[in-house]
Parts: structure tokens; C-alpha cells; sequence
């Protein structure tokens, strides 16, 4: 895992990139982090990517802040703390670095978790020339939900308070592309081995690998 800068219309931003052990060039993934910032599980989680041929990049956008996992308070307050716009502009960012690596065939997904979930769709609003969004249980708030352009696979959990299923349903309603939404019987979180308490191992391999399947349908 190698830690790069590149350029974004909010200024250089940071990220952690991992590549495929391969000699073609290869789709790519943005891989937006947790409130508790790009920690171990996260990258831990694109490495995942890089080996079913993923190069993944995972921006930091804490900048260099780290909060350990099961301290929501601090992770609430960073997270809150978090100016949107600019992180999605970061995000950009990160996309428009991966489409111009040589190794890159140029085509990106984004996907993220948690409230890296909610800055997929944030996005995918914002953004143009993705290949496609993968948002795990994380909701942004009310956008324009028209402008998304690329298809969209969501991952929610059944019982989830904050990322709920009635708010996903109503972007599936309003977005003009192909929306698939995906629940499973879980708590928030469940695809993060690091916290037992939501954990679902089963929920969590089953979202990752159609998460995969679909980045790869939409990137070849």
C-alpha cells in the first residue's frame, strides 16, 4: 500500500493505493473510508479489491486522522466536522488520478461504507464518467438523485436506524439508472470484521462479492 497526492479542485489531497499483481492494465475502485477515517479494516478492504485485479485507491479524507474503531463520539464529531463538498470534490479527485495511471484501463467505480456509503451517492450526483456506484448503508441527506448516470448497486441492512431501507427505496424511485438494492438481515456496519458486535460474516461476504461482480460487469 503506497501513499500518494494528487491534485483536486479543493487542492492536493491524499490517499492509499494498492495494486493488482498484474502486467495488464485494470479497472480501478475508489474506496471511500468509514467515519472513523482510512484505517487497517479499510485498506485491508481494498486489498480485497486488488485481488480479484482492482487497482484501488482509498482517499483520506481526514487527512492524515485516524479514530479507533468503537470510539463514536470522536468519529460523530470527525465526521461531522467533514466539509462534504470538499470531500467529494477530493473524491474527484481521486477518480480523475486513477484514470490517468498507466496501469488504469479508465475505468472507475466508487464504493464506500458507512459514511463512505453516503459520499458514493454524494458522488455519483456530483460526478461525471464513473463507471458505476456501489454505496454500502450510507444515505447523504435529500440531493438531486436524477443526476446520477451510472448504475448503482446499494447495500442496506434491515435493522439500521441511521442508512434505513425506506431511504434508500426513495432513491431507487427517483434515479433514472439502473438501481439494484440489496438488503440483508443485519445491523449497520455489517460488513466491518473489526467491530463483533455488527459483524455478519455471512451478509458481509455475500455484499462484498456482488459488490465485486457488479464493479467488474460495469468496468470491463
Amino acid at each position: 500500500m503506497t501513499r500518494v497526492t494528487f491534485p483536486s479542485s479543493a487542492g492536493d489531497a491524499t490517499g492509499f493505493l494498492e495494486l493488482p499483481h498484474t502486467q495488464y492494465r485494470s479497472p480501478a475502485v475508489v474506496l471511500i473510508h468509514e467515519w472513523w477515517g482510512a484505517n487497517e479494516q479499510t485498506l485491508d478492504v481494498a486489498k480485497l479489491w486488488t485481488e480479484q485485479g482492482f487497482i484501488a485507491l482509498v482517499p483520506d479524507l481526514y487527512h492524515g486522522k485516524v479514530v479507533p474503531i468503537g470510539e463514536a463520539e470522536a468519529a460523530d464529531a470527525a465526521m461531522k466536522a467533514l466539509d462534504f463538498g470538499k470531500a467529494v470534490q477530493e473524491i474527484a479527485g481521486a477518480v480523475a488520478f486513477l484514470k490517468g495511471h498507466e496501469r488504469c484501463t479508465g475505468n472507475v467505480a466508487v464504493a464506500g461504507f458507512c459514511m463512505g456509503g453516503a459520499l458514493t451517492l454524494a458522488t455519483a450526483v456530483n460526478v461525471r464518467g464513473l463507471a458505476c456506484a456501489i454505496p454500502f448503508y450510507g444515505l447523504p441527506g435529500d440531493l438531486d438523485w436524477s443526476k446520477i448516470d451510472v448504475p448503482v448497486q446499494a447495500h442496506f441492512a434491515k435493522h439500521d436506524d441511521w442508512a434505513t431501507i425506506a431511504g434508500a427505496e426513495k432513491i431507487k424511485a427517483a434515479v433514472s439508472s439502473p438501481m439494484d438494492l440489496h438488503v440483508y438481515d443485519a445491523q449497520h456496519a455489517f460488513c466491518n470484521d473489526r467491530r463483533p458486535e455488527v459483524y455478519n460474516e455471512e451478509a458481509a461476504r455475500l455484499a462484498l462479492s456482488r459488490a465485486i461482480a457488479f464493479a467488474v460487469e460495469h468496468t470491463l
